[in-house]
């Protein structure tokens, strides 16, 4: 006899079930190194947060900055944020969403101010700049301006990231480099794809392409009020300071060279770091044809995205010409086309859905930071701190000292804020050191252009990242010989070019 549950073989019965073996879990390493930067940021927020009240600042001619209890977190705030970005403990957004919240848990600000800035309208521009380099892809105009470009510089890798960054530097020219940087992503995606024929890997090629693309954008962005929002915002706090206007050729004339020379200086130094895997990829100019070929006449919907692209470049440019619509808003005019792509079904709600929000709350969470650390005087009272230190140095070294204190803080708040915070105590030292007001203008205007460290600095260095090919603490460290030469040039346009072309450098 046997068990009711047990079968005999070749019995007619079920077969034997099975033994079931139970799968021990698979232990995840423990990621010290995250710890370790989560640690440390709240940590330096901890420092300021209990640390007694700092020393005021006292500009020049014995004016105090007492910085406030909330300031005081600010600034720790500011350094919590910079250290989870740069070594990417969380998703870039994740950390921007913590600024707010701190804000409003710590009584920083008042939470409908510190979470509004999550919405202000440079986010929006942000986002319809996203939107449009989307409409690129999607309608395949990309790929067709990748197989033109490719067929016309050949196969030699360093001339393809040459002409890559000459084509976003010239666009710059005549568009906000938000919007190129936009426009190129998806041509750029299309390129490293013929490269890597069409696997999805990490390589010195894209490192190059795509951090390159980001530091190019803001090198040509300096040349021309057209390049970004910057140069007017400037401008109008320069007349307001000094009674002085800057002309629309006046900045092209002094800038050209800084910017043309950082285009060339900065290929040069992406294809020594990361020197492409490939000297040459062969066949690619017969393959890029034969694609282009393939794919055809243009579609309506590629012309479609073109004359709103044309729209937009239109808009902002009579809105630097024509008084009538200089109140005209940036971000209007960026997300009009989001509605036509939408209504013209170039794009759909499954487009919507696949947005890169990441970056969206990423620029929030920068308009937030650099609004907290402006409201709450703290921008202010660093900027003091910092110029007063050279102000017994010599001329040269004061106004440089201008300018890098404007790199660092462009990096980490909008740059127009940081030329604001800076400029009005700049102008009150040079003053009395002899030094032309242009000087310290141009200067500053210069390498708030360039902020090459942070994502956050500019949109092209956040768009670039959407590539995952380099990492933010790539980005972080490949920034500062970057750095290094923008100041150098910087330092040769002041004491050699500059005056060549006609600027003041000293006054008597």
């Amino acid at each position: 006899m046997t068990d009711r549950n047990t079968t005999q073989a070749g019995s007619g019965g079920l077969p034997p079930m099975p033994e079931v073996f139970e799968l021990a879990p698979v232990k995840t390493p423990i990621d010290y190194k995250r710890i370790v930067f989560i640690a440390l940021g709240i940590l330096l927020f901890a420092i300021f947060y209990l640390a007694p009240e700092l020393p005021q600042a006292t500009d020049p001619v014995g004016k105090a900055f007492k910085l406030s209890r909330q300031g005081q977190m600010a600034i720790g705030l500011f350094l919590m944020a910079g250290t989870w970005w740069v070594f990417e403990v969380l998703p870039i957004g994740v950390t921007s969403i913590m600024i707010g919240v701190m804000q409003a848990l710590f009584m920083i600000r008042k939470p409908e101010d510190a979470l509004r800035d999550f919405f202000d309208p440079s986010v929006w521009f942000i986002f319809g700049s996203l939107v449009l380099g989307m409409a690129f892809t999607r309608s395949g105009l990309t790929k067709r301006m990748a197989y033109k470009m490719l067929t016309l510089v050949g196969e030699n890798t360093r001339f393809i990231l040459l002409g890559c960054f000459i084509a976003v530097a010239l666009m710059t020219l005549l568009m906000a480099h938000t919007a190129v940087a936009a426009a190129m992503m998806p041509l750029l995606m299309a390129i490293h794809s013929l490269y890597t024929d069409g696997e999805e890997k990490v390589t010195k090629f894209g490192k190059a392409l795509f951090i390159g693309m980001a530091y190019v954008a803001g090198a040509g962005s300096i040349i021309t009020f057209l390049g970004a929002a910057r140069g007017v915002a400037a401008a109008g706090m320069y007349k307001t300071f000094t009674g002085n206007d800057i002309g629309f050729f006046e900045l092209t004339w002094y800038m050209w060279p800084i910017g043309i020379s950082m285009v060339f200086l900065l290929w040069l130094l992406m294809v020594t770091v990361f020197k492409p895997e490939k000297p040459r990829v062969v066949g690619l100019r017969d393959k890029a044809a034969a694609l282009a070929k393939e794919q055809g006449p243009m579609t309506g919907g590629e012309k479609f995205v073109l004359l709103c692209t044309a729209l937009v470049v239109i808009l902002f440019g009579l809105k630097s010409f024509v008084p009538a619509l200089k109140d005209l808003d940036r971000a209007a005019i960026m997300l009009t086309p989001t509605l036509l792509f939408f209504i013209g079904k170039v794009l759909t709600v499954k487009d919507l859905e696949d947005m890169p929000w990441n970056i969206s709350l990423l620029f929030g969470g920068a308009m937030s930071i650099g609004f907290c650390l402006w409201g709450t005087g703290a921008a202010e009272w660093m900027a003091v701190h910092w110029l007063t230190m050279f102000q017994n140095a010599h001329w040269l070294v004061f106004v440089l000292s201008i300018a890098f204190f404007v790199l660092i803080m462009t990096n980490f708040i909008m740059n127009v804020a940081a030329i604001a915070i800076s400029l009005p105590v700049a102008l009150v030292v040079a003053k009395y050191m002899g030094v032309a007001p242009e000087v310290v203008m141009y200067a500053a205007l210069v390498t708030a252009g360039m902020p090459f460290n942070l994502l956050i600095g500019a949109a092209p260095n956040a768009m670039a990242y959407e590539s995952k090919q380099f990492t933010t603490g790539e980005f972080f460290i490949w920034g500062w010989p970057a750095n290094f030469i923008l100041m150098a040039i910087l330092a040769v346009a002041i004491t050699v070019i500059w005056p060549l072309f006609g600027m003041p450098v000293l006054v008597k």
